[in-house]
């Protein structure tokens, strides 16, 4: 048995913080115990006033090859099967309602609930050999849990061809489709990643934080309530320093002091 970390850790000192899937060996499978780990750092980053940005990435070859199967099958109960799942959407759910964006950094593989944690992130970087699939399907277990962040990623029929078929779709495809944002070569994905965190970092975290939660909000709402909600949400933010800073220096025609 390794003695490695399953979830590695690394900030930054400017806000940022990576967390690394560290089961090379069996492709990052989400077992019990990378979920209670991911959970854990996720519980703590939520209570961190100075985070800025969260990247999730992954060491070895894969990025997520979904759930671990061999202890999957080990306890097969529905009790046990109702936990775990739970324990997964509660972690999926906490990338959601942290105050800061969150970026997959994804190589290789991101099968199954490896491609839900895709999804779920607010946005995406894949390198270009990246593949992704929900390929339950093939094994009989519809990727029930992966299809609710994947339908919200996702036009409805090309999520459902996914789902139905359980076949991978290249990184480029992913692309045109939602799923990810950029695609870089293999070599180029860590500074394609850090473009995007510098974009973050160089906004203000109230107004991301506020717009993030609004964002996803207001998705789940009728159009009428959902303007509601954001006039209110832009009510609010507009109050803050930073953004009467941020006006009154396009007014001035001045670079913010924030």
């Amino acid at each position: 048995m390794s003695t490695a970390p399953l979830l590695l850790r690394h900030d930054d000192g400017r806000g940022l913080c990576t967390l690394t899937l560290n089961r090379p060996e069996a492709f990052n499978a989400l077992s019990e115990e990378l979920l209670a780990a991911l959970q854990a750092e996720l519980d703590k980053l939520a209570q961190e006033p100075d985070l800025r940005a969260v990247v999730i990435g992954a060491a070895g070859k894969a990025f997520c090859a979904g759930h671990d199967l061999k202890q999957m099958r080990a306890e097969p109960s529905l009790a046990y099967y109702q936990s775990l799942f739970a324990q997964c959407g509660r972690m999926m759910m906490s990338l959601q309602k942290l105050a800061v964006p969150v970026i997959a950094k994804v190589q290789g593989v991101a099968t199954a609930a490896g491609c839900q944690l895709v999804a779920q992130c607010d946005l995406a970087v894949a390198a270009r050999g990246a593949r992704f699939a929900v390929s339950g399907v093939n094994l009989g277990l519809f990727c029930s849990t992966p299809s609710v962040a994947l339908s919200r990623n996702l036009p409805r029929k090309a999520a459902f061809e996914m789902l139905a078929t359980g076949d991978f779709i290249s990184a480029d495809h992913a692309q045109s489709l939602g799923l990810i944002n950029r695609v870089a070569e293999p070599e180029e994905l860590d500074a394609a990643v850090q473009t995007l965190v510098e974009r973050i970092l160089s906004k203000p975290r109230l107004a991301l934080a506020m717009g993030k939660q609004l964002f996803y909000r207001q998705l789940e709402t009728g159009m009428s309530a959902a303007y509601d909600d954001a006039a209110q949400t832009m009510a609010c933010n507009m109050m803050d320093a930073t953004a009467l800073e941020g006006v009154q220096a396009f007014i001035d025609k001045r670079t913010p002091n924030w």
